[in-house]
């Protein structure tokens, strides 16, 4: 069974610091492209940060360019977000996603809320 469960969201100030973690499991998780998506109220699923298996190539939105580091770690089946001088706009549910060939699979998402 494939899952991915995100967690590590909540609530936090502006210029503020959280980390997410994606857990992978029922799946070969070290050939899949892995990224962030997230999608804040009314707007549409955005792409926020991608890595492909080469570990050598990451790609951001321009949004969180600097601010945002995506990591993965393949011995463990995780997927990493760290998201420093997080801002309001920065309010969303974020998603894990994973992708091989036609295969893509979601997370549940999780919930990352800044605010004053």
């Amino acid at each position: 069974q494939v899952q991915l469960v995100e967690s590590g969201g909540g609530s936090v100030q502006p210029g503020g610091s959280l980390s997410l973690s994606c857990a992978a499991s029922g799946f070969n998780f070290s050939r899949f492209t892995m990224r962030w998506y997230r999608q804040a109220p009314g707007k549409e699923r955005q792409l926020v940060a991608g890595m492909l298996l080469s570990h050598t190539r990451r790609d951001y939105a321009d949004s969180v360019k600097g601010r945002f580091t995506i990591s993965r770690d393949n011995s463990k089946n995780m997927l990493y977000l760290q998201m420093n001088n997080l801002k309001p706009e920065d309010t969303a549910v974020y998603y894990c996603n994973a992708i091989y060939g036609c295969l893509r699979y979601w997370g549940q998402g999780t919930q990352v809320t800044v605010s004053s």
